[in-house]
């Protein structure tokens, strides 16, 4: 009896266990979303608030589903991103001939970027209601041609907003919004909060604290005429102390954290805005938190 008692309380320990780590952090390919759930969350945002006034949850190297611990940053297919309500995307290009490969390093990520915008078109086609951020980073020597490749590409599209101009929710429902920097020039300007080698982790805590204070710069620059992104993720790769911490790894510990320190700000009126928040393996749980500080 006693032996049966402690098999049932170990089993609902794992399952309660296995259930939490499940609410933020996400390392399973399949994606199962509640019967309730709301893909076309950007349906409930009004039509003149301007984009750099808005929460996004995004993934960080959002192709990254191969190469290995080092390599992945992600378990989900695209379609399945974008369902679970990710409305960032940040790519890694390498222009080869006519074509642009994404990739994560020097591994490909099975995808063009072709195929991207081809997804992620074909999902703004079904939730017209969404739009859907990209940063697009080249990769190689031949950076200064990835504008021209990328202009060939998307043509004329009319359901493409490459505009330096900060637009309002009503100006791109149903488009994809390409985010400019540095060596990419199509769309509206993007800064980012992160400060040199913010990706390499030794210790997850000063982590938390980092994104802490990159959150907070975030916040102070809403609202103005550029994209604002503040990336959580990290990998110990590269460094003595944190060598065993890959991306997944870094997640496990930062994304709870991230979840927790978001839902600090849902008693404020009006919710704080924090721009583009990339994540690493982001679960439905915390995906939903920072969709919810949207709304009040």
């Amino acid at each position: 009896m006693k032996s049966g008692l402690l098999f049932q309380f170990i089993l609902i320990s794992v399952t309660v266990f296995c259930h939490g780590n499940d609410q933020f952090l996400n390392d399973d390919a399949n994606l199962i979303l509640p019967g309730s759930y709301n893909i076309p969350w950007m349906a409930g945002i009004e039509d003149f608030r301007t984009l750099s006034l808005l929460t996004f949850p995004g993934t960080h190297d959002s192709m990254a589903l191969y190469g290995g611990p080092e390599a992945e940053h992600q378990a989900w297919t695209l379609k399945d991103q974008l369902r679970a309500g990710i409305r960032f995307l940040d790519l890694k290009v390498f222009g080869l001939g006519n074509t642009l490969y994404i990739m994560r390093g020097v591994m490909y990520q099975h995808s063009t970027l072709k195929d991207v915008i081809d997804i992620v078109q074909a999902f703004l086609s079904e939730f017209k209601t969404e739009a859907v951020l990209i940063r697009v980073q080249p990769e190689s020597f031949e950076k200064q041609t990835v504008n021209e490749m990328v202009q060939s590409l998307i043509g004329n599209d009319q359901n493409v907003w490459v505009n330096t101009a900060m637009p309002n929710m009503g100006q791109v429902r149903g488009k994809i919004v390409f985010l400019q920097k540095s060596t990419f020039t199509l769309g509206i300007p993007l800064i980012d909060t992160d400060g040199k080698h913010y990706n390499e982790v030794s210790d997850v805590k000063n982590k938390d604290k980092m994104i802490s204070k990159q959150l907070s710069q975030a916040t102070e620059a809403c609202g103005g005429d550029n994209a604002i992104l503040t990336d959580s993720t990290g990998t110990g790769f590269g460094t003595f102390r944190g060598m065993f911490l890959t991306p997944k790894r870094v997640a496990e510990k930062v994304n709870p954290w991230l979840n927790q320190y978001l839902r600090q700000f849902y008693p404020n009126q009006p919710r704080p805005c924090f721009g583009i928040i990339a994540m690493d393996f982001p679960g439905i749980d915390l995906i939903q938190t920072v969709i919810n500080l949207n709304y009040w």
